[in-house]
């Protein structure tokens, strides 16, 4: 491949190249406004399929700009595939391909690309990127408690099947068996997503930076940890900054919605409740609820549940170590019953804990708000890492 010369003077310009899943789309966009608000040309990768069915409005609200790549599926997306493995492999194979001659056609047009930050369940685009002399940074949508145990796999520190005892992994606290991820913790049923979420750390000691949507306070013991192993930058929260510290003008929202929302109905539904009558719910943007376990939870104010992947060690966290809420545990056949449901809004609504749970959600949003606001740790790697591609 023909490399970029290194003299080359021109404004930074990076190249973001996501999964195609909203949950991580989105959060690489909030931070390529981030880039852009500090003076960084932003370019956003994503496949043909997405580009054509779920960015209508092409994000022109954030000033980043949107080229395509395809994955193989042009027409149908991932559920076009006849598996996720089958997938994977099309998209590596044709993607690289795809990459490769976007690249060139944006360096035929005088356009350098002095970095690309890439999702790591697609590690072959940073091969692509050290093709051409680019230099690459890994971005992780995941916590990065859940990162470390992917990574403590990925190098036979944690063996597979599990055992009965705990799990110990350095910066975590130990973890039952069933707390660990459900690729971990339930290994075989989905084979092309567990090698990819163990994968993710196939080429990273090739990556220049190593992103994390976590911030600082929030999972300090851990991110200290992997700073040992790598060029960690921790820039979350990646939410809009309307929730945050405001510094963006217009960023109301991500641009990007795989779902159609109401947004006026659920904001006239929400101002009609009293204040601290409210659970929040979260099954995740994938997950999929059977028709026992619907039955289950129809007619029953809900308290969250993890249902698979990282939802169940987040859970772990979520009530154990930030001590914001409280997990539902479902029985032997993994179905949540009401009455467990039922025993959980009980204790976040009317008792102690749930008081507690608020008062501490509390302090995690103003310390996020403080993380992402100016000269805050999040503020800080972000202006670091622009400093880097400034400076070279």
């Amino acid at each position: 491949m023909e490399k970029q010369h290194d003299n080359i003077t021109k404004s930074p310009h990076v190249i973001l190249l996501p999964f195609p899943a909203q949950g991580h789309i989105n959060p690489i966009i909030q931070f390529g406004k981030r880039l852009i608000s500090k003076g960084i040309k932003t370019t956003l990768i994503t496949t043909i399929f997405f580009l054509n069915s779920h960015f209508t409005n092409k994000t022109n609200a954030t000033s980043i700009e949107i080229e395509a790549i395809s994955d193989g599926f042009d027409e149908g997306g991932e559920a076009s595939a006849d598996s996720p493995e089958s997938y994977l492999k099309t998209f590596k194979e044709v993607g690289s391909r795809s990459l490769i001659d976007l690249i060139k056609k944006l360096q035929s047009q005088g356009k350098t690309i002095d970095a690309i930050i890439y999702d790591p369940f697609i590690t072959w685009v940073l091969d692509v990127a050290l093709e051409f002399g680019i230099k690459g940074g890994s971005f992780f949508t995941q916590a990065c408690c859940v990162n470390s145990i992917y990574y403590h796999v990925h190098k036979g520190l944690i063996s597979l099947p599990l055992g009965p005892t705990t799990v110990s992994v350095p910066g975590l606290p130990p973890l039952e068996r069933w707390e660990t991820p459900s690729y971990v913790h339930n290994y075989g049923p989905y084979p092309g997503w567990s090698k990819t979420v163990f994968g993710q750390f196939a080429n990273i000691d090739q990556a220049r930076w190593v992103f994390t949507t976590s911030f600082y306070q929030f999972e300090k013991e851990v991110i200290d940890w992997m700073r040992k192993k790598w060029k960690l930058m921790a820039i979350g929260p990646t939410l809009p900054s309307m929730y945050l510290d405001k510094r963006l003008e217009d960023d109301k929202d991500y641009g990007f919605n795989l779902y159609q929302a109401n947004h006026s109905e659920y904001i006239d539904w929400l101002n009609d409740k009293p204040k601290k009558s409210v659970v929040y719910v979260s099954f995740g943007s994938i997950a999929k609820l059977g028709h026992e376990q619907m039955e289950e939870i129809a007619w029953v104010p809900v308290v969250g549940m993890p249902q698979w992947t990282d939802q169940i060690t987040n859970a772990k966290f979520l009530e154990e170590i930030w001590d914001i809420g409280v997990r539902v545990k479902s029985d032997e056949n993994g179905i949540v019953r009401r009455e467990n449901l039922a025993s959980c809004i009980k204790t976040i609504m009317k008792e102690e804990r749930g008081v507690i749970a608020r008062r501490n959600a509390l302090k995690w949003k103003n310390l996020a708000k403080l993380a992402i606001d100016q000269g805050g740790s999040s503020d800080k790697d972000i202006d670091e890492f622009v400093y880097e591609l400034t400076k070279a």
